[in-house]
Parts: structure tokens; C-alpha cells; sequence
């Protein structure tokens, strides 16, 4: 069986993306490439098809990880009991109930961080602290590995 996960952001061209990119490196690096399915969507359809943001890719490029992905938006198919739905901050949290009611594995991302300073991952599309968004997304996908790999025993 494969573990899905899906990291949701309002465009799918900052921090999702860059999530996705952070996690699948994780998985990867772990190993468990067969075992843990990565991908990401916006809430909303504004960016769909274009490429992540440029500070997102020059972000990743700087720590040495590729992404060539493309923005789409989420659809009701990707909303399923056995797939991790992690959205970047409670608006998006609140986007994805409004849009597809509960679901047994909604989270955010910084749920899984080991600094608890910060709820949600902000969005660096205005703000350019593409950085700063990075260095949270590496402390949430570290800790929402480390929990996907004891729930589900890989």
C-alpha cells in the first residue's frame, strides 16, 4: 500500500510546492520512494499550470533540490481517507473543509513542527521571505515524516 500526501496552499506556486519538493527529498533520502506517494494543489485555480514561484525554485536550488512541478488546483478525488491532507495555514485549512467537509487526516503542516512559535506557514508571494518559509517547511515535513513512518510502520 502507498501512504499519499498532499500539501495544500491558496496557488500552488509558493509554499506547497516547496513543500512537496522538501518531502519527496525526505522520502527519498529515506528510502521509502515505493512507499510514500508526494504531491501538491492550491485551493484556488488562479496558477494553474504555470510554473512554482521563482523564489520558490531558487530556494530549493539553493539547498540542492530540484522541482520541476506544476500548479493545479485540488480536486474532490484527491480528498480520501487514506491520503495526508496538509495545508500550509488555517485559511487553507478552512478552504478545504468549507470546499470538501471533514476529513480524518486533515492537518497543518507546522502541527508536525518541533517549534511551536508558529501555526501556520506564511505565504511569501507579497513578503519575498521565501527563506524563512523554506526553514519551516523543513522543520514540518521532518516531524510529519517522522509520524507518517510510525502511524503507518514503514
Amino acid at each position: 500500500m502507498t501512504v499519499k500526501v498532499l500539501f495544500v496552499c491558496l496557488g500552488n506556486i509558493c509554499r506547497s510546492p516547496m513543500a512537496e519538493a522538501v518531502f519527496q527529498k525526505m522520502v527519498d533520502d529515506a528510502g521509502l520512494a515505493d512507499k510514500i506517494a508526494v504531491d501538491s494543489a492550491g485551493t484556488g485555480s488562479w496558477h494553474v499550470g504555470e510554473k512554482a514561484h521563482q523564489g520558490t525554485r531558487r530556494v530549493l536550488a539553493q539547498h540542492g533540490i530540484e522541482y520541476n512541478g506544476r500548479a493545479r488546483q485540488v480536486r474532490h478525488n484527491d480528498i480520501n481517507p487514506q491520503t495526508y491532507i496538509i495545508a500550509m495555514d488555517q485559511s487553507n485549512l478552512n478552504d478545504l473543509q468549507r470546499n470538501f467537509g471533514q476529513h480524518p487526516r486533515f492537518y497543518r503542516l507546522l502541527d508536525f513542527a518541533s517549534q511551536n512559535d508558529v501555526q501556520d506557514v506564511p505565504d511569501p508571494y507579497y513578503s519575498g521571505n521565501f527563506e524563512y518559509v523554506y526553514q519551516l517547511v523543513v522543520d514540518g515535513c521532518a516531524g510529519l515524516l517522522a509520524t507518517i513512518q510510525q502511524q503507518e510502520g514503514l
